[in-house]
């Protein structure tokens, strides 16, 4: 793992999107790395779209992620997966929350969820790893850990020891919701 890597993470507000990223990067950054981190936020206190950019290696010039240039997308909501499936990069992999939000046009009856998203991608030619990371979160105690139940799945895919991110989730996390994240990213492991 010498080389960088180049992670976007989607979802929407209130998924805990930038706590994931914050985890991420402190990971990386125990490990040695230059990080780089950038966040773009939709309406995210509405349920809007919310983009983190998380880039390490050696030297990160810059947390921007174009086209084509994704290792992985962690996505914590189906529509937000397909919107930045173009950033992808050939042969990177698509780690997706199976879980459906719906966006405000949704909601006021303007529009309809688009159905069969999943399929869609894979056709696409997504390397896609799909599991029901909200059903795993409330195993775990509260529907609010499908964050960390997603970065246990991503942490399978790194080749960096599991208790480097357990320590990074005691480090990062309120006291009172440790032993609820440490279940939440288990079950994620085991699942990746």
């Amino acid at each position: 793992m010498k080389d960088g890597k180049s992670v976007i993470i989607v979802g929407v507000g209130g998924q805990g999107t930038l706590l994931a990223s914050r985890l991420l990067g402190n990971v990386m950054l125990s490990q040695g790395y230059d990080v780089k981190m950038s966040e773009v936020h939709g309406m995210s206190q509405r349920g809007g779209s919310v983009v983190t950019y998380v880039r390490y290696g050696e030297t990160v010039y810059s947390p921007v992620i174009q086209d084509g240039e994704a290792d992985v997308i962690l996505a914590f909501e189906q529509l937000e997966a397909a919107r930045y499936l173009s950033c992808l990069k050939r042969g990177g992999i698509l780690l997706l929350n199976t879980q459906q939000i719906d966006p405000m046009p949704v909601v006021i009856g303007a529009a309809k969820y688009p159905q069969g998203l999943v399929q869609a991608m894979q056709e696409k030619g997504a390397r896609l790893l799909a599991l029901d990371a909200l059903k795993l979160a409330k195993e775990a105690g509260s529907a609010k850990a499908v964050n960390v139940v997603l970065l246990g799945v991503l942490a399978r895919q790194l080749d960096l020891d599991k208790q480097v991110w357990l320590d990074a989730i005691r480090a990062t996390v309120k006291p009172q919701f440790i032993e609820m994240n440490e279940k939440a990213f288990a079950l994620g492991y085991q699942a990746g």
